[in-house]
C-alpha cells in the first residue's frame, strides 16, 4: 500500500493511493498561487501598467526587459499567468485507475491530468461538485481568453538566470513545469469523464476495493472518501467544516474503524475565527459606503459569496444601505446563483425545508427580485450602463492577476475612500496588492476559512480513532510566523506520519486476509471433524478461480463419460485422474516419549541437538537424521527404505488424522 504526494500545496491537495491492486488520485488541486509572479491582465489599457520599467540586473549582464516589469520595488514576469501543476513525473499517470475528487476547489486541474497524460480511467465526484467545478473551470478559461497576451515569458524560467532573480521570483520552485491555462475543449473533454455518485453511494472498483463519499460539511456536494476492501479502510478527510454554513453537515461516524486516515485541506486561518471575520467584513463594508467610498471584494464566483450576500441581507436593512446598488460580475454568475438554489438535497436542513415552501433557500434571490443585488458578465455592455456609485462590486479574480476585479484596482485604488476588503484566503493579500502599489485605497483583510481548526480535528480524531494519520508536514509543526503555537499543530499518539511534495510513503498495514467464497455444493460435501472441543476442522479439495478480484472455491469437475459408440475414431483425451485426497497430521511428536519409542524398538545412540524451531535427532548407528519441528518433519535416511517406513511409522503415532 503506497501513497504517493503530488502537490505540496496542503488546500489544494493532489495524492495517489496504491490499494489493492487499484491505483487512485485523491484530488487533482491546481496550485494557483503561482500567478501572483505576473502582472495583472488589465480588461482596458492600463496607461500604468504598459509605463513599467523593464528589470535589468545591476550589473547589466541580464536583460529581461521584455519579459520582466519592475514595480515599487518588486518584479514580475511580463506574459500569461501561469500554474504550478500536479507533480507528473513521480508516477506514470496514465496507470491512475480512478480520480476521486472531494470538492470544486480541488478539481482544477483536472484537464491537465485527464487529457494529456494517456489517462483512461474515471472520475467521481458529486453533481453539485461536478456543476460548480465547470462554473469555475469556465470562468478561468474565460478571464484567460479575454485578455489574449502575444508574448509568452521563457526565458527567467531558466535554473542558471532564475537563480539571479530578485526576491520571490527567485524562490519560486518547479517554474520549468507551470504551465498556461487549458481550453474549453479540454474542459468538456475532462468533464465527460467524470460519474455521478451520491453521499453514502457504495462503488465498486474492479472488484477489490469499494469507494464511498461522506458529506464534508465544507461546500455543496463536497465529500471525504472511504476507501475500502473486505479486510481494510482507508478514509481520505479532505476540506471538511463541522460550522453550520449552508451545506449538509458532515458525516463523522462513518470514519471510524479506518486504519489509515489521510488527512488534508485543513483551514489555512488556524486564528482566524469565521464568525467574527464576517462581522468585520459587513463593519468595514458599512464604514466605507457610509463615507461615500465603493467596497470591492475579490471572490470566487461560488462558496463564501453566498453566506457573504446572505450576512449583508440580514445587516444592508438594520444599518440603512438599503439603497446601495450591490453588483456581482462574473461570466457566471447568473449560473452560480441559480445553482445554489437548485441543489436543494445537498444542503443543510433549515434550508432545505424552504425548498418546499415557496421561498427561495438562499435569501440572494430576494435581494436580485428588490434590484439590490445585480449580477453581469463583465464590465463591458449593460453594467457600464447601470453602474452607479458609491457600491460594492463581488468580482474575481482573489489573486487581482485576471477577471474584471482588475478593472476596479485600477478605477478606484488612487482615492482613500474605497476599500478592498479580502475573505478568501488562498492568496496573501500583500502579495496580491503588489502589482498594484503605490496604492491609496484601504485594504481590510477578513479571511473566512470555514475547514476544520487544528483543535476541531483533534477532537475529531479523539473521536473516530484511526490507528494511523497520514498528513501534509506543514500540520506537523506550528505555522513559520508563530513557531512558539504549539496548539497549531497536530499532536497525536502515535505521531502521523508525514508528507510532502514528491514524497512516496509505505502505509503501515499488510494485507493479511483474502475473502474467499464457497459454493453451495462444495460447501454440502464438507465433512467438519472436531479437533480440539469447539473447534472443528474440514479438509476441502476444490478449484480456485480468482477473476476481478473474487475468489471463488468450486467442486473439481468430474470427468465427462466416455461416449457409448464402440468405434473410437481417435484416441479421446482422458481427463487427469482426481485422486482421493490424502488425509493431512496434526499435531505434535513430543521429544521424551518420541526417544523412549526409539529406544524400545532397539534405536539407542541418538544424538540430539536444539535448532532455532525444534530438534534435530542424528541417529548415529543408522546414519540418518530426523528434523523435528514445529511445522514439519523430516527424515533424512540414505537408501534404507525399510527404516525410513518404520521411523516415519513411529512418528504417526503421535500425530492425529482427519
Amino acid at each position: 500500500h503506497l501513497h504517493y504526494c503530488l502537490s505540496g500545496h496542503p488546500t489544494l491537495p493532489c495524492n495517489v493511493l496504491k490499494f489493492k491492486s487499484t491505483t487512485i488520485m485523491l484530488d487533482c488541486g491546481l496550485d494557483t498561487t503561482s500567478v501572483l509572479q505576473f502582472l495583472p491582465l488589465p480588461l482596458v489599457h492600463s496607461p500604468r501598467l504598459s509605463k513599467l520599467p523593464g528589470w535589468v540586473s545591476k550589473d547589466g549582464t541580464i536583460n529581461l526587459e521584455k519579459e520582466l516589469k519592475e514595480c515599487a520595488g518588486r518584479v514580475f514576469v511580463d506574459s500569461q499567468p501561469e500554474f504550478c501543476l500536479p507533480e507528473k513525473e513521480l508516477l506514470d499517470l496514465s496507470t491512475i485507475d480512478v480520480i476521486l475528487i472531494s470538492n470544486y476547489h480541488c478539481m482544477m486541474a483536472l484537464p491537465y491530468i485527464t487529457e494529456h497524460t494517456g489517462f483512461t480511467g474515471t472520475v467521481y465526484a458529486t453533481e453539485p461538485t461536478l456543476q460548480i467545478g465547470r462554473l469555475l473551470m469556465e470562468e478561468l478559461v474565460n478571464f484567460m481568453e479575454r485578455v489574449p497576451k502575444a508574448q509568452s515569458a521563457t526565458c527567467w524560467k531558466y535554473k542558471e538566470i532564475q537563480r539571479l532573480l530578485p526576491g520571490p521570483l527567485k524562490d519560486a520552485v518547479e517554474v520549468s513545469t507551470w504551465k498556461r491555462c487549458y481550453s474549453i475543449q479540454d474542459v468538456n473533454s475532462a468533464l465527460s469523464k467524470v460519474q455521478l455518485v451520491g453521499y453514502s453511494q457504495k462503488v465498486e472498483l474492479f472488484g477489490a476495493v469499494q469507494v464511498t463519499p461522506l458529506s464534508s460539511g465544507y461546500s455543496l456536494g463536497s465529500s471525504n472518501w472511504i476507501i475500502q476492501s473486505h479486510y481494510e479502510k482507508v478514509s481520505y478527510v479532505s476540506g471538511s467544516s463541522l460550522l453550520t454554513t449552508h451545506p449538509q453537515p458532515m458525516d463523522q461516524s462513518s470514519l471510524k474503524n479506518s486504519d489509515v486516515l489521510i488527512l488534508t485541506g485543513l483551514t489555512q486561518m488556524p486564528t482566524a475565527n469565521p464568525d467574527g471575520m464576517l462581522g468585520d467584513f459587513c463593519s468595514n463594508l458599512a464604514m466605507t459606503i457610509r463615507a461615500g467610498g465603493n467596497v470591492l471584494v475579490p471572490c470566487y464566483s461560488s462558496g463564501v459569496i453566498y453566506d457573504l450576500l446572505e450576512c449583508l441581507y440580514q445587516f444592508i436593512e438594520n444599518a440603512n444601505l438599503g439603497s446601495t446598488p450591490f453588483y456581482f460580475i462574473s461570466p457566471v454568475a447568473n449560473s452560480s446563483l441559480e445553482f445554489s438554489q437548485i441543489f436543494a438535497e445537498w444542503l443543510c436542513h433549515n434550508k432545505q425545508s424552504k425548498v418546499y415552501l415557496p421561498e427561495p433557500p438562499f435569501p440572494h434571490a430576494e435581494l436580485i427580485q428588490t434590484n439590490k443585488l445585480k449580477h453581469y458578465p463583465s464590465i463591458h455592455g449593460d453594467f457600464s450602463s447601470e453602474f452607479r456609485q458609491p457600491c460594492v462590486v463581488f468580482t474575481g479574480h482573489p489573486s487581482l492577476r485576471f477577471g474584471d476585479v482588475v478593472h476596479f484596482m485600477e478605477l478606484w485604488g488612487k482615492s482613500t475612500l474605497n476599500t478592498i476588503i479580502f475573505t478568501e484566503p488562498d492568496f496573501s493579500y500583500l502579495d496580491a496588492l503588489a502589482p498594484y502599489q503605490p496604492l491609496a485605497m484601504k485594504c481590510v483583510y477578513c479571511p473566512i476559512d470555514t475547514r476544520l481548526n487544528f483543535h476541531q480535528v483533534s477532537k475529531l480524531l479523539k473521536e473516530v480513532q484511526p490507528l494511523h494519520v497520514v498528513c501534509p508536514e506543514q500540520y506537523t509543526q506550528p505555522p513559520p510566523a508563530q513557531s512558539h503555537r504549539s496548539d497549531l499543530m497536530l499532536e497525536l499518539q502515535p505521531p502521523p506520519m508525514p508528507y510532502r511534495r514528491c514524497s512516496v510513503l509505505g502505509l503501515p498495514f499488510r494485507r493479511r486476509w483474502e475473502r474467499i467464497q464457497l459454493l453451495p455444493e462444495l460447501a454440502k460435501s464438507l465433512v467438519p471433524s472436531e479437533i480440539k472441543p469447539g473447534i472443528s476442522v474440514a479438509t476441502v479439495s476444490a478449484v480456485l478461480q480468482s477473476k476481478d478480484n473474487k475468489h471463488t472455491l468450486q467442486p473439481v469437475p468430474k470427468p465427462p463419460p466416455l461416449p457409448p459408440s464402440k468405434k473410437r475414431k481417435r484416441v479421446v483425451e482422458e481427463p487427469p485422474e482426481v485422486l482421493a485426497p490424502k488425509p493431512l497430521l496434526s499435531g505434535a511428536v513430543p521429544l521424551e516419549a518420541f526417544l523412549a519409542m526409539l529406544h524400545k524398538h532397539g534405536i539407542t545412540e541418538v544424538k540430539v541437538e536444539e535448532t532455532a524451531d525444534g530438534h534435530i535427532l542424528h541417529l548415529q548407528a543408522e546414519d540418518t537424521l530426523i528434523q523435528l519441528e514445529d511445522d514439519g518433519t523430516h527424515i533424512v535416511c540414505d537408501d534404507n527404505e525399510p527404516l525410513r517406513t518404520a521411523l516415519r511409522d513411529l512418528v504417526l503415532r503421535f500425530l492425529m488424522k482427519f
